[in-house]
């Protein structure tokens, strides 16, 4: 069996209108994680990881 995808959460839960700026998932993946396949976590946890870039790269402007 594949090994699970790590939940990105990182407990420090801040959500600014639809995202967390912990973490980088919107509410809406935030709530489906727990029922999301394999290739839906890889594919958060990349869409999560660019949002963080983006607003990491907004704060150093």
């Amino acid at each position: 069996m594949a090994k699970d995808i790590e939940n990105p959460c990182v407990s420090l839960c801040q959500l600014n209108s639809e995202m967390c700026v912990s973490c980088g998932r919107t509410k809406e993946e935030i709530r489906k994680w727990r029922g999301m396949k394999r290739p839906e976590k890889m594919a958060t946890v990349q869409k999560a990881s660019a949002r963080m870039k983006s607003i990491n790269k907004k704060k150093r402007n």
